[in-house]
């Protein structure tokens, strides 16, 4: 059974904690009580996350105990919450420029660059939860074949739409940004735009594939 964790951050937030692994039902449940308490009238905002959410509070915290018996509370209900989920395409240039280390993957993986991609554009994907940065989205869903390390050198600057395996997780940079994951592909599909509501490509509960295109490794 998952083991759930709940302290304090500070003088101004509480955050339920759970131990691995990260499922789709966990996050259901997430979802469900961020939803539930973002109606609280002592919460300012609720940050869901990859088994945790943080509460941010109005004031500081006088009564810690009974903020957390609320948080352990809703936990403890196992009501989960199912967004509408939408499916989402999103279009892959494998390899080459546009995905540097695909071939690194490969190696690590005891692959060919094909069959990573074959096996990454195979599996089905939901987004779990944004962060990091605006519109970067954590995916669910990954094989287990594929994880790789991260690069040991971050680099100081990943283009927008790179799509990236860092460790067991899959995900796709939104803007450019230094980052560590190894880049396998790029997308030209913009994941985030200030100018649009809501301003993110994907959101959390969405289904995504991922469809090689013909300029790359497919």
């Amino acid at each position: 059974m998952q083991q759930a964790r709940y302290y304090l951050l500070g003088e101004r937030a509480v955050v339920l904690e759970l131990s691995p692994p990260v499922t789709l039902p966990s996050q259901q449940r997430i979802w469900a009580l961020a939803e539930k308490l973002n109606h609280h009238p002592d919460v300012r905002e609720v940050v869901p996350g990859m088994n945790n959410l943080t509460l941010l509070l109005h004031t500081p915290q006088a009564d810690a105990e009974a903020m957390l018996a609320l948080l352990q509370q809703g936990w403890e209900s196992k009501e989960r919450l199912t967004p509408e989920s939408r499916q989402v395409d999103i279009p892959v240039v494998y390899g080459g420029e546009q995905g540097p280390d695909l071939d690194d993957v490969a190696r690590h993986t005891g692959m060919t660059p094909r069959q990573v991609v074959e096996c990454h554009a195979a599996a089905a994907y939901v987004v779990y939860f944004l962060g990091f940065q605006p519109g970067f989205s954590y995916l669910g869903g990954m094989p287990e074949k594929l994880a790789t390390p991260r690069r040991a050198e971050p680099r100081l600057a990943v283009a927008a739409g790179s799509v990236g395996i860092g460790g067991g997780q899959t995900g796709i940079y939104p803007l450019v940004t230094p980052g560590g994951w190894q880049l396998i592909g790029r997308t030209p599909l913009a994941l985030f735009n200030p100018h649009e509501m809501p301003p993110t490509l994907l959101r959390p509960g969405d289904s995504v594939r991922f469809v090689p295109q013909k300029e790359g490794v497919c």
